[in-house]
C-alpha cells in the first residue's frame, strides 16, 4: 500500500455501493426511480469514485445539500439530474439553471426571488415544492388539511411565477425510522396524498412526486410514488436500530490504522490526558495515530476497542487529538506497523459503524460523515486498489 495510506485510512469498497443498489432497486415498485441522496461528500466516503459507481449501478438522480455539492458533482463528471434539497442563495439561480441543477423551494417568497433573478434571462428554475407534513424544517407548512388549506394559494402562485418550472413536488419524513412512528408517518403521507391531488385540482401536475427516504424504502413500500431518496442504506447501514433489516446491504466503508509504538507499562502507570486510566498490572500498551482531529470520537475513551489480529484491544485513557491508546496485551505479534481495525473486517471478527456510534452516544451518520479529510480514502473494486484520494495532497 502506498506511503500514504501508512497512518490512517478509509478502504471504500465499490462492490458494497453496486451490491446496496441493486438491493435497494429490488423492492422498488416499476418505473419508481432512485435518487441517491449524497450529502456530506456522500457521507463521507468521497464524490468522484462513490458517485461513478452509483450511476454504474443505476442511479437515477442525485440529491446534495447545497449549490457547492451540486457543483461538485457536475465537476465530478456526473450528468443525471441533481435536486438540492437545502436553501440556494436567489442570486445564485442562475448556476442552477445553467448547469441543470433542479432546486428544492419552500416559500413564496424564496420563488418569487429566484424567479426575478432568472426571468430576464427567459429562463426557468427546475423547482421540486417542498411540503413541510410534519417535519418542521423547511416546506410550505401542511400539518393540518383545515386550517393549512390556505397555503395552496401560496403554493400555486409560486408555480406560476414566470421563472419557475414546477417539476417536481415533495416531503420529508420525521419518523419512519421510529418503531412507533407508523402512525404519524401515514399520516404525513396522507397529508402529501392530500397536497398533490389538491394541487392537481388546481391543473398543477409534476413529473416527479417523492417522499420515502431510508426507513420508508424499507417498511412502506406503498409510499414511492415516481422517486425515492435513498440515504444512509446506499452506504450500507440502516437508518436506526428500530428498523428491520429487510435488505442484505453491505457496509461500504471500513476504517484502518497502524501501530505506531508499543510499549510495556508497569503497575500503577497513568496513561493519556487527565490519568483516566491507570495500570492495573503490567501491560502492553500500543500507541495508535488516530484521534478526534480523524473523526474518531473523544467519547470513547475507555470504552471501546479496535481489532489487532482479529482480536479486540481496549482504548485505554483519553482519545487525543492525533493518537489514542490500545492494551494489546496477550496479542502476539504488535509491533510498529500492524495494521489497526477501528471499524469493520478483521480476520473473521467484525466492529460496525452501528456499536462504535453507540458505545459515544452518537448515531451511524454522525460517524461516517464526520471523518476528517485528512483520512485518504482508497478505493477497491474487486479487491483490487483503484484509485486513492489524499484531500491534503
Amino acid at each position: 500500500m502506498q506511503n500514504v495510506l501508512k497512518r490512517t485510512w478509509a478502504q471504500i469498497n465499490l462492490d458494497a455501493v453496486d451490491n446496496n443498489i441493486n438491493q435497494i432497486k429490488s423492492v422498488l415498485a416499476p418505473g419508481c426511480l432512485l435518487c441517491a441522496t449524497v450529502k456530506a461528500d456522500c457521507y463521507g466516503h468521497g464524490y468522484q469514485y462513490t458517485t461513478q459507481e452509483m450511476v454504474s449501478s443505476g442511479a437515477d438522480w442525485f440529491a446534495v445539500s447545497n449549490l457547492a455539492e451540486a457543483l461538485q458533482l457536475r465537476r465530478c463528471g456526473i450528468e443525471k439530474p441533481v435536486l438540492i434539497l437545502g436553501y440556494t442563495p436567489p442570486e445564485n439561480a442562475r448556476e442552477l439553471v445553467y448547469n441543470d441543477i433542479s432546486q428544492a423551494v419552500f416559500s413564496y417568497d424564496y420563488a418569487r426571488a429566484l424567479s426575478d433573478a432568472v426571468a430576464s434571462d427567459g429562463v426557468k428554475v427546475n423547482a421540486h415544492i417542498k411540503i413541510d407534513t410534519g417535519m418542521s424544517r423547511l416546506g410550505f407548512v401542511y400539518h393540518d388539511s383545515v386550517e393549512d388549506f390556505p397555503i395552496f394559494d401560496e403554493i400555486e402562485r409560486a408555480c406560476r411565477l414566470p421563472g419557475i418550472e414546477p417539476e417536481g413536488v415533495f416531503t420529508h419524513f420525521s419518523s419512519a425510522d421510529c418503531a412507533d412512528g407508523e402512525l404519524f408517518t401515514r399520516l404525513q403521507y396522507d397529508l402529501f396524498l392530500s397536497a398533490v391531488e389538491r394541487l392537481r385540482q388546481r391543473g398543477i401536475e409534476f413529473r416527479l412526486r417523492h417522499c420515502s427516504n431510508s426507513a420508508a424504502i424499507l417498511r412502506f413500500h406503498e409510499m414511492d410514488f415516481d422517486m425515492v431518496r435513498a440515504g444512509i442504506i446506499l452506504y450500507g447501514l440502516y437508518p436506526s436500530a428500530e428498523v428491520e433489516k429487510t435488505l442484505k446491504l453491505l457496509p461500504v466503508m471500513e476504517l484502518k490504522t497502524v501501530v505506531s509504538l508499543v510499549k510495556t507499562l508497569s503497575p500503577e502507570t497513568p496513561v493519556s490526558y487527565s490519568r483516566t486510566f491507570v495500570t492495573n498490572r503490567e501491560m502492553t500498551v500500543a500507541t495508535v495515530p488516530i484521534g478526534y482531529a480523524d473523526g474518531y470520537p473523544r467519547r470513547l475513551s475507555n470504552r471501546m476497542h479496535m481489532l489487532v489480529g482479529g482480536r479486540p484491544a481496549p482504548i485505554v485513557g483519553n482519545v487525543c487529538m492525533d493518537q489514542c491508546m490500545l492494551d494489546v496485551t496477550g496479542i502476539p505479534g504488535v509491533k510498529e506497523g500492524t495494521e489497526v481495525t477501528v471499524f469493520g473486517a478483521d480476520h473473521g471478527a467484525f466492529i460496525g459503524v452501528e456499536e462504535l456510534a453507540a458505545r459515544a452516544g452518537l448515531i451511524d451518520y454522525e460517524v461516517i460523515c464526520g471523518l476528517s479529510r485528512r483520512v485518504p480514502r482508497i478505493y477497491l473494486k474487486n479487491d483490487e486498489i483503484i484509485e486513492v484520494t489524499d484531500y491534503m495532497l
